[in-house]
């Protein structure tokens, strides 16, 4: 029987609708939505070619048509949610490209539009570690009083070698001082990091889970990397296709990862979910089910849980 204190279910580390239930006492669901932002990386700021891997919609795909306010986007996300669980409370996901890259003004208007839909108990912002001024901190910590403020910062590895191939266009250091700022306010901090970079090994991988150990981050998404039509990362696949982690091999590193991550940090994903009709390589990854079927038989497996190897 497990006994890891982290789980309502049958999984070995810590989920998030387990989190969510004990913080607010029911189900919640996340709505993703898409404001409209661009990206420093994109538009000249730090950069113009923008991440290798980032999609044409900034890796937006589940959120809603810009086009539309947020608050329609968030009832016609809502509706399909509610198919498959009712009475839930909502996080308004702020999810493609950069969601604190814009005017303080324009943010507090956007952000608190989505606050005022009945049973939304808070907000989660994705966005990079160098578009978060000060002012802005301040107010994040403001809201934070007032409702569940989430922050999902993009690192996807340590490595500088892989990160300037990837085009990320931020220092390890710019990153390490903004996760010290959030924590300083208890903003509750969520990393996304990906496994499968072109040219990574599986000890790289790992390395780059204890480095976010030693940090006091709430929460993780691991992510494998997807290789999607029209980036610059298809290009280069097409002319000098790199090794691909196989399920398997992709399995065996997310069990390991898990092993060394704190149980405290929340596990917000744990595999990629990219658009079928855009995604190349590899063809396994949308099969998100078996994955994370397969993720929880290795853990049993190797009678093994979230945080087994922390010493």
């Amino acid at each position: 029987m497990n006994k890891f204190i982290y789980s309502n279910t049958n999984k070995r580390y810590h989920t998030l609708d387990y989190f969510y239930k004990n913080k607010f006492g029911s189900k919640v669901s996340k709505i993703s939505l898409n404001a409209g932002f661009s990206c420093p990386n994109i538009d000249g700021t730090v950069g113009t070619r923008g991440c290798i891997y980032c999609s044409k919609s900034g890796s937006g795909e589940y959120g809603g048509n810009p086009l539309d306010s947020l608050t329609i986007q968030f009832y016609k996300q809502k509706e399909m949610m509610d198919k498959k669980w009712p009475n839930s409370k909502y996080i308004a996901y702020f999810q493609a490209h950069t969601n604190t890259y814009a005017p303080l003004n324009i943010l507090e208007e956007k952000y608190e539009e989505v606050l005022k839909i009945d049973n939304v108990v808070g907000i989660a912002i994705a966005t990079r570690s160098d578009t978060i001024s000060d002012k802005c901190l301040d107010y994040l910590e403001k809201l934070n009083k007032k409702t569940f403020v989430t922050i999902e910062l993009g690192l996807q590895t340590i490595h500088e070698k892989t990160t300037k191939l990837i085009n990320r266009c931020h220092t390890l250091e710019n990153f390490e001082t903004m996760v010290k700022k959030l924590k300083e306010r208890n903003i509750f901090t969520v990393i996304h990091i990906i496994n499968g970079l072109p040219y990574e090994t599986k000890e790289m991988m790992i390395e780059t889970v204890k480095y976010l150990n030693k940090l006091n981050i709430d929460g993780i998404k691991i992510h494998m990397l997807s290789v999607l039509k029209n980036t610059a990362l298809a290009k280069m696949y097409e002319k000098n296709p790199f090794p691909l982690l196989s399920e398997k091999e992709y399995v065996d590193i997310v069990c390991d990862q898990l092993e060394y991550l704190n149980p405290k940090i929340v596990i917000q994903r744990l595999t990629g979910d990219p658009d079928k009709t855009d995604l190349i390589a590899p063809l396994w990854l949308p099969k998100k089910t078996i994955v994370l079927n397969d993720i929880d038989k290795e853990m049993v497996r190797r009678n093994s849980y979230q945080g087994i190897k922390i010493h």
